[in-house]
């Protein structure tokens, strides 16, 4: 049987880079090579991509967030035209509406490829971080945002979202409903679980007994990191004792420490030692409303840990409100407070908590994730008896 060829379009594919590319290497790990033939063509990544074909195409810093890079398609045009003319696909698969992301669905609309699309980020909600200095153009670069979101996705044949609020989002921005489909995030149960529990590994951090908050995040402003220095303010001049955990790394570290003198900073660490963490803390804190998902948050609740998070953002959709966990006025830095001394004094509702949110976790598997896009691929790729299958054009030349 002929293999289903697949171009893959993605910016960065540097294996825990960050949740978006984290989801993204679960499939490449679960590629049947007998089956699936993949082309990866990305930006920032290693030279050869685990043993599939790859090109690799120059990439640059984003001004605003110099940790991210945007790779640049018009500086290797006829290289990559060339590839991809050689290469044959059957399907484009592109991760985000970027130069790189645009560029393969122009060249799958000219080529009347399917195109298949995963909503790994909520660029939208980014902007009121970074233009909050200069409000007059947020409305301005929202509706533009809306406006390109509503044009790619539109001209996508299945586009993957994580979740009932990011899919009323997108709906309201004029992305067809008829294009989109829930597909979550998986998670690994045996990474994440309350066995990892272990009080001595947060006794060798902070050198107490005090009760601890875990945020487990990239330290970049659009997390929401401003409402989480009220809560550590109001938390410290509280007068129960505890201690804030910060894990992770990102462009606001330093503002991070000045600002929350007290806290812990672990830096960016291995999931094996996030793992141990998480189920050896005592509340999660989430107040980001700028995730399409929120893999932070299932990994908590997969670790047993009580969440107290934003009511914002795909997140959002993992809790019901005081049976699994806890969702807060996003920027009301009492309504957080208040919810996590109702937990550190309240132990039934937070056994309650682990134990129902253990329940959630326990029903998102990457195995049956994956077996949904691979049979979605193959159905684009083949469409069933009855129905057309797509004509590939030969391409423009460019």
């Amino acid at each position: 049987m002929r293999k289903i060829k697949v171009a893959f379009f993605a910016d960065i594919l540097v294996e825990d880079f960050d949740g978006a590319v984290r989801t993204i290497f679960q499939l490449i790990k679960r590629i049947d090579t007998t089956k699936f033939e993949y082309l990866f063509i990305y930006g920032a990544g290693p030279d050869k991509l685990m043993g599939f074909e790859s090109f690799k195409i120059p990439a640059i810093p984003l001004p605003i967030n110099t940790n991210y890079s945007i790779a640049l398609p018009m500086l290797a045009k006829k290289r990559l035209h060339n590839k991809l003319q050689a290469f044959g696909a059957d399907v484009i698969h592109i991760s985000t509406p970027s130069f790189l992301g645009n560029f393969g669905l122009d060249y799958a609309n000219r080529t009347g490829l399917p195109v298949i699309s995963i909503y790994h980020t909520h660029f939208i909600s980014y902007i009121d971080y970074y233009f909050k200095y200069a409000p007059i153009f947020i409305k301005g670069l929202k509706q533009r945002i809306a406006k390109g979101h509503k044009s790619f996705y539109n001209r996508c044949d299945k586009v993957y979202v994580p979740s009932e609020t990011i899919k009323t989002e997108l709906r309201e921005m004029g992305v067809y409903t008829s294009k989109m489909k829930i597909w979550k995030r998986g998670i690994d149960a045996y990474l994440f679980s309350p066995d990892k529990k272990d009080k001595s590994i947060i006794r060798r951090l902070t050198g107490n007994n005090n009760p601890t908050i875990i945020f487990a995040s990239r330290l970049v402003w659009e997390k929401n990191l401003e409402t989480l220095f009220a809560i550590y303010d109001k938390m410290q001049a509280g007068a129960k004792q505890v201690n804030f955990l910060i894990v992770g790394d990102g462009t606001a570290w330093l503002a991070c420490e000045a600002r929350m003198p007290k806290a812990i900073f672990t830096g960016k660490i291995s999931h094996q030692k996030l793992a141990g963490l998480y189920a050896s803390a005592d509340v999660f804190l989430f107040p980001s409303v700028s995730e399409a998902y929120g893999n932070v948050v299932i990994e908590a609740m997969a670790s047993g840990l009580p969440c107290v998070i934003a009511d914002g953002g795909g997140s959002g959709d993992f809790i019901e409100q005081g049976i699994n966990g806890f969702k807060c006025s996003p920027y009301n830095a009492d309504d957080y407070v208040e919810k996590i001394e109702l937990l550190l004094a309240n132990k039934a509702l937070s056994i309650q908590f682990a134990a129902e949110g253990l329940q959630s976790s326990r029903k998102l598997s990457w195995e049956i994730l994956a077996q949904v896009y691979f049979n979605d691929v193959r159905s684009l790729a083949i469409p069933p008896a009855g129905q057309p299958a797509p004509v590939s054009k030969p391409a423009l030349a460019i």
